[in-house]
Parts: structure tokens; C-alpha cells; sequence
């Protein structure tokens, strides 16, 4: 479900007074793009990390090679994010343990065991985190030349938004996915997989980060996903 982007206090807001959301530069989500107030645009892309330290020597040296050609090949910026927060592995114990019931084998049902309560004992004195990253990929419609007494309105209207027509936004919307394309076939040349967020992926990605202490911790359902090399305390 789709949450409002704001941050709000509990008590009643006073008269006059703003949210939140009315400062923060998004001026809105759709079609699987941040729109800005400024008009530019942003598509955002959850990528896939890659264990460096395990790899050879020549396979360090290759991918080292490879990042700085995807880098020389950008005529654009874009910026990479990483987002840290806590794992929920509890659904992934209470399998384990129902798998642990069923076990007959008493050798299998030993290390079963042992290991559920080494993956408890990990969870409890240490704070785990899982790293996710995400690369933003922006498209400037271009500056435009504002006079004096726009740019004063503007310092006491931050909130302003410039508004784009339907067929203009599909045009730089276009253009913006295009570069999106190019990022995402250079980082799966570096074996890396991507994938675009969505529009209420999007919502959700900018409510957590701006709600730290209402965002739900990761949620560990299988083996598949627990990641040990993403892991960190």
C-alpha cells in the first residue's frame, strides 16, 4: 500500500504552519519516476552487490577495469546509495523450526538444531544489517532563465513546483529510461543484476527514508535470501 511521504508530529499541527512534505524537493511519483519540484526527473535502480574480497587477483583487476569504463562512458551524473538497516530473520527461524518437528533423521535434526541456535545466538548479540544499493539516474530538462522577481518568489515559495504537460513528461521520461538502459546493461556486464523500483516502490523507498523509526526491518524468509556477504555488524 502506497504511504504519504511526511514526516508528522503526534500533537495537533498549528495554524498556518506546513508539513513536512512541503519542504522536501519530490514533487511527486508516477509512472515509475520521481518527478522534483524543479521539474527534473529521477529514476531509481536497486543493484545487486558482489563479494569483492573472494575473487582472484585477475577477477578483482577485471572488474576494477570494467567499473572505470562503465564510469568514462557516462555523459551524465548519477549517484549510488546505500541504505543499511536491520534483519528480520525470525520467519526464517520459525521454518527451521517446523522443518526441525518434522526432522526424523537424529543426526540431521542435531545440526538443525545447532544451527538455529548459533543463527539466534548471531541475531541476539549482534546487530545485523542488511546493505542494500541503489543507483539514481537523473534527467535535467534544462535550465531555464528566471527574472529577479521570480527568483524572489521562489525564496519565499520554496515549495513551488514546476508543473510538466503529460506528453512532455512521457518525452524526458523517454529520454531518462534510456539512460537507465545504459546503466543497467553496463552493471550486468559486471555481473551485477538490477532493478528498475516501481511507483509504489518508489513511495515506499522515500517513506522509510525519511521515517527511520517507523521503517520495518528486512524480512528473511529462506536461506536464498540470507546473503552472508551483504551482512554487517
Amino acid at each position: 500500500m502506497a504511504k504519504k511521504i511526511e514526516m508528522q508530529g503526534s500533537g495537533a499541527k498549528p495554524a498556518g504552519a506546513s508539513s513536512t512534505q512541503g519542504h522536501l524537493k519530490v514533487g511527486e511519483i508516477k509512472a515509475g519516476t520521481i518527478v522534483m519540484r524543479d521539474g527534473t526527473l529521477r529514476a531509481v535502480m536497486v543493484v545487486s552487490s558482489t563479494n569483492f574480497s573472494l575473487k582472484s587477483t585477475d577477477e578483482q583487476n577485471a572488474l576494477i577495469a570494467s567499473y572505470q569504463s562503465f564510469i568514462n562512458s557516462l555523459d551524465f551524473p548519477i549517484q549510488i546509495l546505500m541504505q543499511s538497516r536491520k534483519l528480520d530473520i525470525n520467519a526464517y527461524l520459525e521454518k527451521l523450526r517446523g522443518i526441525l518437528e518434522q526432522q526424523t533423521n537424529e543426526l540431521l535434526k542435531l545440526q538443525t538444531q545447532e544451527y538455529i541456535e548459533y543463527v539466534t545466538k548471531l541475531v541476539e548479540f549482534a546487530s545485523i544489517m542488511n546493505k542494500t544499493f541503489y543507483v539514481i539516474v537523473p534527467y535535467s530538462i534544462g535550465a531555464t532563465k528566471e527574472g529577479f522577481v521570480a527568483q524572489i518568489k521562489k525564496l519565499f515559495n520554496p515549495a513551488s513546483m514546476i508543473t510538466l504537460e503529460e506528453h512532455e513528461f512521457e518525452e524526458h521520461r523517454e529520454v531518462l529510461y534510456n539512460r537507465v538502459e545504459h546503466v543497467a546493461s553496463a552493471l550486468n556486464g559486471m555481473g551485477l543484476r538490477t532493478i528498475t523500483l516501481s511507483t509504489e516502490e518508489l513511495v515506499e523507498l522515500l517513506y522509510n527514508s525519511y521515517n527511520l523509526s517507523s521503517a520495518s526491518a528486512v524480512r528473511i524468509k529462506s536461506v536464498e535470501e540470507l546473503d552472508l556477504a551483504r551482512l554487517e555488524q
